[in-house]
Parts: C-alpha cells; structure tokens; sequence
C-alpha cells in the first residue's frame, strides 16, 4: 500500500496529465470531429478549459481509487476518449467512429497488457463478456425504441461494457444502472430549467460514461 505521500503525489501527476491531455490534444480531436461550422461551436478556449478540467478531475479520481494498479492505463484511457466522444456528443449529438474505433482497440490493448502484468486473465475474460454483453443490451434497446437509443450510445456501450466487465458482472450491473440513472436525472434537471421539451432528446453518451465512472469508483477493486 503506496504512503500518503506517494498517494498525493500520484494523484497531483494524474491530474496534471489530465489537464494537459484536455488542454492540447483531447479538446483538438474533439474539435476536429465535430461538424458543425465554427459559428455554431463552442469557442475552442473554452472548449479547452471544460475538457482540461474533466479529464483532470477524471485522471485523479482514478489515481485515487486504483493507485499504481496494473489496469489504471486503461482507466485513463477510458476517460480521456470519454471525454473526447462526451464533448461531441454534446455539441451534435453524435458519437463519432473515427473516436469509437480507437478507442476499442486501445483500451483492448491495455486489458491485455494489464492481464499479463497481473496474471489476472480471468479479470480479462469478464472484460470481453461485459463488452459483448452490454452491446448486445444497447442494441436490444435501440432496435426496440430507436427514437431513445441511437446507434452510436449501442456502440460506446462495447468498450464502457469492455471496462466495467474487467471488474467482474457486479460492477458492470451497476455500470448499467448507474448510466441510466445519471441520465433520468439529466433529463428531469433539463425538463426543470426547460432545456428540453418532453418530446425532446438529450445526448446519453456523457451519462453512460458518468455511470460507467461512477460504479468503477465506488465498487470497482
């Protein structure tokens, strides 16, 4: 178990790297794929500041919970490219491919690294299962009511599903849940202040992360 100093400092260069990831890199990519003129946007400073500011709170919370642990890259991972999908979604509600195919292929990487750095290769196929799985619910899902569910939520539900499975069908539960929950609330908060008609749709993708981020936090071990 790391001291309290060594957590400290963990947690200061999680955060920091956040803050530049967000700053530089993640808000550029996401500037670059969303669609909509400049008119239309975000000014890119602000941008920069909202997505440096939750990939900096994001990185520490994880450094926080999970410490040097085998799977944290993964984490990280996760929320950097959450970030990223969240501010598009956002802005257009839209999840684009060019985001969602690296981020599958990295985070799938960085399981299999962790597994062979832990030996946990049980934990790696959960992960598998639970990316399969919580695909297979969205699609369900969107196929049934495709007017609540767009294909693009069916598809961040592979690699939050491939994450949440990591830590075993209990967290991936509550994963699920918890991304639900985090959106009614979304939409009654919206609904309150009037951003959005009852007729009306929010972008999800930024509460099946939230979700996603909330489970790993409280239960994930």
């Amino acid at each position: 178990m790391p001291s309290d100093a060594a957590t400290i400092a963990l947690i200061a260069a999680a955060s920091l790297l956040g803050a530049l990831l967000g700053w530089w890199q993640l808000a550029v990519w996401a500037d670059r794929s969303i669609h909509r003129p400049s008119s239309e946007r975000m000014p890119l400073r602000r941008l920069r500041v909202w997505s440096a500011l939750a990939t900096a709170v994001s990185f520490g919370l994880l450094a926080w919970r999970f410490g040097l642990d085998p799977v944290l890259p993964a984490l990280l991972a996760l929320a950097a490219t959450g970030v990223v999908l969240s501010i598009v979604d956002l802005t257009e509600h839209r999840l684009p491919n060019a985001v969602m195919l690296p981020t599958l292929v990295l985070l799938a990487a960085l399981l299999v690294l962790a597994s062979a750095l832990s030996g946990e290769w049980m934990s790696l196929l959960w992960a598998l299962a639970g990316g399969a799985g919580m695909f297979a619910l969205y699609l369900v899902l969107a196929l049934i009511s495709p007017s609540a569910m767009g294909m693009g939520d069916v598809k961040f539900a592979a690699p939050l599903g491939l994450v949440l499975g990591w830590f075993g069908w209990w967290v991936w539960v509550w994963g699920v849940f918890a991304g639900f929950a985090v959106g009614a609330l979304v939409s009654l908060a919206a609904l309150a202040v009037r951003r959005v008609t009852l007729k009306g749709s929010l972008p999800f993708g930024p509460s099946m992360l939230a979700g996603a981020l909330l489970a790993l936090l409280v239960l994930g071990v």
